[in-house]
């Protein structure tokens, strides 16, 4: 079974998340924006044994973090897809940007793509490509543990900003509908910022995705 704590990362409140398999303690940071001490106190509450870090996009308070935990846990970097190499290598310019701690750009160990499966212990993530907000997202998704960390594809009540580069309104609605909704009204996620919310509510509810828009 899949546990996990959301620890808000970032002047962006990004929602970054300590996952772990219960059994095992086996764990991984998914989306380590910064705030790395507390992410890392998070772990030590838990009792978790890091194993990776877990990247759904690109963007700096998403991925900010990535380089400097990689160098002290000596942890594999896995994801994004490799259409985000061009966030990743302008991380640093997007530390400049916005005034905050300097980011190192990194490359990734793996990178990943549709179908993809991801362990961590007795635990299994599909991934699923989903372009749009940047064109190498992805989503982590637990089968049995009905579960989704979507970064910024979907939020309870919104979407993921289309405006920055490379990204696509009609390509992110697409992803959303086809390769989220059609995982099960029940499927609870958690996204980048924001509360956790579920498919099917979304479906019935969210202004810009939902069922007749």
């Amino acid at each position: 079974m899949l546990r996990a704590t959301v620890v808000p990362v970032t002047p962006f409140a990004q929602n970054c998340s300590v996952v772990w398999c219960e059994r095992t303690l086996a764990g991984a940071v998914i989306d380590p924006g910064g705030d790395l001490d507390q992410v890392l106190a998070a772990t030590r509450e838990n009792g978790v044994r890091l194993e990776k870090i877990l990247l759904t996009h690109a963007h700096i308070d998403h991925a900010g973090g990535t380089a400097e935990l990689a160098r002290r846990l000596g942890l594999p970097i896995i994801g994004p897809h490799r259409g985000d190499q061009f966030w990743i290598d302008g991380l640093p310019e997007q530390a400049r940007m916005f005034g905050l701690p300097g980011c190192d750009k990194f490359t990734p160990d793996q990178w990943l793509d549709e179908g993809d499966r991801v362990p961590l212990g007795d635990v299994e993530f599909q991934v699923r490509h989903c372009p749009g907000h940047t064109p190498g997202h992805v989503v982590f998704y637990s089968a049995p543990d009905r579960v989704a960390f979507v970064g910024d594809v979907l939020f309870a009540g919104s979407i993921g900003r289309t405006d920055f580069p490379g990204g696509d309104y009609d390509t992110l609605i697409r992803a959303i509908r086809e390769k989220l909704f059609t995982l099960g009204d029940d499927v609870q996620f958690v996204p980048g910022h924001g509360p956790m919310s579920t498919f099917g509510e979304e479906r019935r509810s969210n202004p810009f995705v939902a069922d007749g828009k």
